[in-house]
């Protein structure tokens, strides 16, 4: 059997946003190329979701109806022959098990591939930036937790700050140096309350900061997640 024949097919589910997104697809074709060598590149399809129409029902607190469009949205990519799921964005995360009752191929959890890096790493307490639905609500720190890590978030402010850089920024391809810097001193801030490493817990973070910003150890989500895909899509096993 050839390499090409060995890889299972990657359902990207995103567009929230596509910034981010775009990412993702660069990380997996380049990854699989790093792994297979030549002229190999990932198999996959991608679903693209207009974004301002999930904000809208982020915002009014409407999860039940967004988790229904991703849900409808993952259908379509296993009637396009996926034969695994990734939600690309942590806030979305919110809606994994609403998505993954839809359809019949296995999704692969952002933070429990996020977790298994950080434990890897041999450390127990990370702190957790984000939007502020993802910092504020149990979803995604209570998945954490239940690899046995204990997490931080920053302060009222400083999430407010974190928040409004991702949506109001990054989401529409601005990149900053004094963001760049406000979020350096809530790393500092989070490494002074006892992290021992920083989840950049937004697919977006990872295009403003990275390794060279943090004094600890950070986890780009992102990454670790196409990572975790690529892997599970060349063993040809489950990856649920």
């Amino acid at each position: 059997m050839t390499a090409v024949a060995r890889q299972r097919v990657i359902g990207m589910l995103g567009g929230m946003s596509w910034e981010s997104s775009a990412q993702y697809y660069r990380l997996a074709n380049e990854l699989v190329r790093e792994r297979l060598g030549g002229l190999h590149s990932a198999r996959c399809v991608l679903a693209s979701l207009d974004f301002a129409e999930v904000e809208r029902l982020q915002v009014a607190g409407e999860w039940a109806q967004a988790g229904d469009l991703l849900a409808e949205a993952a259908r379509g990519l296993e009637a396009a022959g996926a034969e695994l799921l990734l939600i690309c964005t942590n806030t979305m995360h919110k809606v994994a098990d609403q998505v993954q009752a839809a359809v019949g191929i296995p999704l692969l959890h952002l933070a429990d591939a996020t977790a298994d890096a950080v434990t890897a790493a041999g450390l127990d307490t990370v702190g957790l930036l984000g939007t502020a639905f993802t910092m504020e609500q149990d979803f995604y720190r209570d998945r954490l937790a239940g690899h046995g890590l204990r997490v931080l978030v920053p302060p009222a402010d400083d999430r407010a700050e974190v928040h409004r850089v991702i949506y109001d920024e990054l989401c529409l391809g601005v990149v900053r140096e004094e963001s760049r810097e406000v979020y350096r001193g809530v790393v500092r801030r989070l490494v002074e309350a006892g992290a021992q490493g920083v989840v950049l817990g937004c697919t977006e973070i990872e295009l403003l900061v990275g390794a060279a910003d943090s004094p600890v150890p950070v986890f780009p989500t992102t990454r670790l997640h196409v990572e975790a895909a690529v892997t599970a899509s060349l063993a040809g096993q489950p990856a649920g």
